[in-house]
């Protein structure tokens, strides 16, 4: 071999050499930038399911908020029964019982007079739960 083909050989071998160390260069710089996107979508992904989640959450807590609010609007109305509505009450726990004792002098009427007294009862109970509510408000 002459002085020049070694040369070229030379020449030859440092370049596929060079030529293979650039190219595994751009490689490892394509798959560290593929590396970045994949872990950015990743990340954004995780993060969109995060928010869904926040979301679907926050409309939870929004609904029952709405729901508390309407039984609360409920309760401060039954709170505002006084008196007045428990002295009702008790004239128709009054009027139930007339009817009762007439319904009983009927024989037929027997399913009507227990129907009466079972009225009777329940409205002598809502009578007794607004009775210990005026007692403490006026504490």
């Amino acid at each position: 071999m002459t002085v020049i083909q070694i040369c070229a050989l030379i020449g030859l071998i440092a370049g596929a050499i060079l030529l293979y160390w650039v190219g595994y260069r751009n490689g490892m710089a394509d798959g560290r930038y593929e590396g970045r996107e994949d872990g950015k979508n990743t990340e954004r992904a995780e993060n969109a399911k995060t928010i869904s989640e926040l979301k679907a959450s926050r409309d939870f807590i929004k609904a029952d908020h709405a729901h508390l609010a309407r039984f609360s609007k409920r309760l401060q109305q039954a709170l505002k029964l006084g008196e007045p509505e428990r002295q009702t009450l008790l004239d128709i726990a009054e009027k139930l019982r007339i009817a009762a004792e007439t319904f009983a002098a009927f024989r037929t009427g027997k399913k009507l007079e227990r129907e009466t007294h079972a009225l009777r009862e329940e409205a002598l109970a809502i009578a007794a739960l607004l009775e210990p509510a005026d007692q403490e408000s006026a504490a």
